[in-house]
């Protein structure tokens, strides 16, 4: 048996032990979930400091502040929110009856699946990680992780952490390379939740179909930003340009692109180059790229909008190694690798349209994006939102709407498929369990087929 067969068994060894310990123990009650998030919470409190140190060692810079408010704070967020709506959530939820099985009942429970596999990403290793694996507790489930093998260091921490307060037999984690990845979106797990890029979204449903196991995607594409004539440009200077310095752009709903009437333009151009450079941080400086690989595409990107008759404004110096510094492009062909990728980073594009009809038109024709901003209100807003199809919308103003957690959190096309976060993340992760009471007087027999009360009762039906 080869290295990738024993680590496959191994996988599947783990994943056998939850399910027989999710058949063995029973269905969690609320009480045992509530003290799961409690567990999950009390241990990122703790251990802080561990993950914040194991963060800025991946990324080669990460200031703590940005770990605590980008990464771990959403987590710690959402697992209070989820304590709080639990016992709601739980309820079963009764379910009109039709007139002809009266007076019989129907409800609908929500059950937990069983175990929920996890595959997470590198940008945010801990928030993309363990945001999910609460929503798993939340609704019951037992749960295996995957996080991403290019920030190793926090899954070491987050490994030895989860191991300090879960059994295996609860929540297990599964560390390594892209051999190891591709065991684990093979496993029959009973649901399976995947956050990464749309290319390696599609091996991974590819491998989940093998065993018919439903799949909630969370994947990036280009999401735009659009400046409506009454836009307060102000503002969305300062938000776009905190946005895209934040963890360096590595943020899959970071504005991508944006588009901005002709007339407009130019000064806003110049407004949001003064507002990256007060955004740059002082100190040691902005988060860095997570790798080698990754800053030469960006450069490259760069490089290749120039070559093709972009114009680029570079703030902050051209940056070297890992460490890019944030840019402008400006015009950039259609054809352009910056304008068809997923950026990624600290590069943004700013094209200017003659009018809203035709800015619309331009995030219509591209694949459907993660996300989707507006700045403006009125006619143009509603513009926006009832001729677009996106994930999530912030108006006037970018990535806030994911610290709202109340609200679904997912794309739509190539942008993902489903949706986690509060309400929608537990029943995403639950069973929808359909019970009817029947009575044991009703219409039910009909007596004899054929029957004169038969026929009746179908021509009713078809009433």
């Amino acid at each position: 048996m080869d290295t990738g067969e024993t680590e496959a068994a191994g996988l599947a060894a783990i994943l056998d032990a939850q399910k027989r310990a999710f058949v063995d123990e029973g269905i969690p009650g609320r009480a045992a979930r509530q003290a799961a998030l409690a567990r999950l919470k009390a241990a990122i409190r703790a251990r802080k400091g561990d993950l914040i140190r194991a963060a800025a060692a991946d990324f080669g810079r990460r200031a703590a502040d940005e770990t605590i408010i980008l990464d771990l704070g959403p987590v710690v967020q959402s697992i209070n929110h989820m304590r709080r709506h639990l016992r709601r959530w739980m309820r079963p939820e009764r379910r009109p009856v039709p007139v002809t099985l009266w007076p019989g009942r129907a409800r609908v429970i929500r059950q937990p699946k069983g175990v929920v596999g996890i595959m997470a990403p590198w940008n945010y290793p801990f928030g993309l990680s363990l945001l999910p694996l609460a929503t798993a507790l939340a609704a019951g489930n037992r749960a295996m992780l995957k996080p991403s093998e290019l920030a190793p260091e926090s899954a070491r921490a987050m490994a030895a952490m989860l191991a300090g307060c879960f059994a295996p037999e609860e929540v297990a984690v599964a560390t390594g390379g892209a051999d190891v990845g591709a065991a684990f979106a093979a496993l029959p797990f009973d649901h399976l939740v995947f956050t990464g890029s749309t290319e390696v979204g599609r091996k991974v449903m590819r491998a989940a179909a093998e065993n018919l196991v439903p799949v909630t995607l969370e994947l990036g594409g280009k999401s735009p930003v659009i400046l409506g004539r009454d836009a307060d440009f102000a503002k969305a200077a300062r938000d776009i340009a905190w946005a895209k310095i934040a963890n360096a752009g590595q943020t899959c709903i970071a504005p991508d692109y944006v588009l901005v009437h002709e007339d407009d333009a130019e000064a806003f151009v110049v407004r949001l180059t003064a507002a990256l450079r007060r955004a740059l941080p002082g100190g040691p400086g902005m988060t860095t790229i997570i790798s080698d690989r990754h800053a030469a595409r960006l450069r490259a990107l760069a490089a290749e909008a120039e070559a093709g008759g972009a114009e680029t404004v570079r703030i902050g110096g051209g940056g070297a190694g890992r460490q890019v510094a944030p840019a402008l492009i400006i015009g950039a062909a259609a054809s352009a690798g910056v304008m068809r990728e997923e950026i990624f980073g600290p590069l943004l594009p700013v094209l200017a349209c003659r009018d809203l009809s035709e800015a619309i038109a331009r995030v219509g024709a591209g694949p459907r994006p993660l996300a989707l901003y507006y700045y403006g209100g009125g006619e143009g807003r509603d513009a926006v939102l009832a001729r677009t199809i996106s994930g999530n919308v912030t108006v006037n103003g970018v990535m806030t709407h994911y610290a709202v957690e109340s609200l679904p959190f997912g794309g739509i096309g190539a942008s993902g498929i489903g949706a986690y976060h509060g309400r929608e993340g537990f029943e995403a992760m639950s069973h929808a369990r359909g019970v009817f009471l029947e009575p044991l007087r009703s219409l039910i027999p009909l007596g004899r087929p054929g029957g004169r009360f038969a026929k009746l009762f179908a021509r009713y039906m078809m009433r």
